[in-house]
C-alpha cells in the first residue's frame, strides 16, 4: 500500500511538474512570438519606406501610394503588419485610413532590441576550462565570444 501511495503522489507530482513546466514554456512561446511580431515590422525593405514617410507626420494610405512603387493590397499587407506590432497608429476619416507613428511603440521595439543584444553577465564571462560549457577555451583579456 505504501509503494501505491508513493507511485500516485510520485505520478501526480511528476503530472504537475511538466504541467507547470510546459506553462512557463506557453508563456515564453507567447512572449517571443510578440517580439517576432515586433521585429517583423522592419524586416522588410517596403516597411522601411512607410517607416520614413511616416517620420515626417501623419500620412494618409493614399499618400504612403504616391511614395511607393507598390499597390494598395500590398500596402494593406505591409500597414497591418505594421499596425499589430504596435509601431505605426491608424485612424479611418471616410473612405481612407491615415497612419502616424505610435511613439511608445517605437520606444517599446527600441528598449526590446537593445534587450535582445545585450549580454548577460555570464555571457561576458565567455568559456572556461574551470566551468562553462566545459570547452576548454579560455577567453583573453579583451576577447569578445
Amino acid at each position: 500500500v505504501f509503494f501505491h501511495i508513493s507511485k500516485s503522489f510520485d505520478m501526480t507530482y511528476s503530472m504537475k511538474y511538466r504541467k507547470d513546466r510546459n506553462m512557463r514554456g506557453k508563456i515564453m512561446n507567447e512572449t517571443y512570438s510578440e517580439q517576432a511580431k515586433i521585429m517583423k515590422a522592419f524586416c522588410d525593405e517596403n516597411r522601411l519606406k512607410i517607416l520614413a514617410a511616416l517620420r515626417g507626420g501623419e500620412q494618409c494610405a493614399c499618400k504612403l501610394l504616391e511614395h511607393l512603387e507598390i499597390g494598395q493590397p500590398a500596402l494593406s499587407y505591409h500597414m497591418k503588419i505594421l499596425v499589430e506590432s504596435g509601431v505605426v497608429i491608424s485612424r479611418v476619416c471616410g473612405k481612407w485610413t491615415h497612419y502616424r507613428l505610435n511613439e511608445s511603440g517605437a520606444g517599446h521595439a527600441v528598449s526590446l532590441l537593445r534587450e535582445t543584444l545585450a549580454q548577460t553577465d555570464a555571457a561576458n564571462e565567455g568559456c572556461s576550462a574551470d566551468g562553462g560549457c566545459g570547452c576548454g577555451h579560455k577567453r583573453a583579456a579583451g576577447e569578445n565570444v
